[in-house]
């Protein structure tokens, strides 16, 4: 018998299988992975998530054609967001201290395979002596020769994994600062707010491409699909008010900016990363900017790293003047 299990915190799993009993060939197909650290095969990218039960009865229907017993226990609550990230945090600082032990025991098979390297060098005859053939030492020098290459090949290959560990190490000790950057959490936001707005329209009905020949009413999900929907919702709304928070966080401790229409007019200039941009109009949730190129261009209130009033930028460039 085998058992597919979707939980909110491990995602989507399965238990029973055994090596050689041909459900690894069915899983691949269906695009399962083994994950060696769970010891079990998994949806990929279906941890903290709602489970897929298109894809999980799909599997499930591959498998009994194969000829298995397959049991499904499908549960469908989930976790807070701050839940879910605190766990993401834990697991990427575990990840980070493994990947840390393994840099250290990789550099210190390196330096071992170099010492080794080394020795089996000094071991050659001094001088660059050439190979003495028919001589007594013939098969003596061939093999220090052997030795050598062999212990510098290694010693090698040694140091490009001790280098491979590293990088690895280090990427993995910033990825949670990298997740929680500032341009990268005003941009989860706007994703986030993005998908409500589909579910919400799921829920409600609406147009497609209105005003245009092709206008069609889309009238609200139903069943199944609308219950899946509803929990999807609550799930983004959760997720959008941890991550406002943590940009109100950012804000109030001064790494990020809060500016909105109310505080930039027409001729204003605003900061973005390279450099100071005048305003040609101003919208509900950007600003048009002209460029140094002469052309416009949007940005979202979010990326904006400053911003001077039209008056400030006049006296900033008088005084300029006034100094020349």
């Amino acid at each position: 018998m085998l058992t597919i299990t979707h939980t909110h915190e491990a995602g989507t799993i399965i238990e029973g299988t055994e090596r050689g009993d041909g459900s690894a060939e069915v899983l691949k197909a269906q695009r399962w992975r083994w994950g060696r650290s769970i010891a079990a095969w998994y949806i990929p990218h279906s941890r903290d998530r709602l489970p897929n039960h298109y894809r999980i009865n799909q599997s499930a229907a591959a498998l009994r054609e194969a000829g298995f017993e397959v049991a499904t226990e499908i549960e469908e609550t989930t976790r807070s967001t701050a839940e879910v990230e605190a766990a993401k945090i834990e697991r990427q600082e575990q990840r980070a201290a493994a990947l840390e032990a393994k840099a250290e025991r990789k550099s210190q098979q390196a330096d071992q395979a170099a010492a080794r390297a080394d020795a089996a060098g000094r071991a050659l005859p001094a001088m660059g002596e050439p190979i003495k053939i028919g001589h007594h030492s013939e098969t003596r020098h061939r093999n220090a020769i052997d030795r050598a290459h062999s212990t510098l090949g290694k010693a090698v290959a040694a140091g490009k994994e001790a280098d491979h560990a590293a990088a690895r190490a280090e990427t993995a000790a910033t990825t949670t600062a990298a997740r929680y950057g500032v341009q990268t959490v005003a941009n989860r936001i706007k994703k986030i707010e993005a998908e409500i707005r589909a579910s919400e329209r799921s829920l409600n009905g609406h147009t497609r491409n209105p005003g245009s020949p092709y206008r069609e009413e889309v009238a609200p999900v139903s069943g199944a699909h609308r219950e899946r929907v509803t929990a999807q919702l609550k799930e983004q709304r959760d997720q959008l008010d941890y991550w406002q928070g943590i940009r109100a966080q950012q804000v109030e401790e001064g790494k990020a900016t809060s500016y909105s229409r109310e505080q930039i007019a027409k001729g204003d200039y605003v900061r973005y990363r390279y450099g100071w941009l005048e305003v040609v109009r101003v919208n509900a949730k950007s600003v048009t900017v002209k460029t140094d190129m002469g052309w416009t261009d949007r940005l979202d209130y979010p990326e904006l790293l400053g911003h001077r009033s039209a008056a400030e930028v006049a006296e900033i460039r008088a005084a300029a003047a006034a100094q020349k």
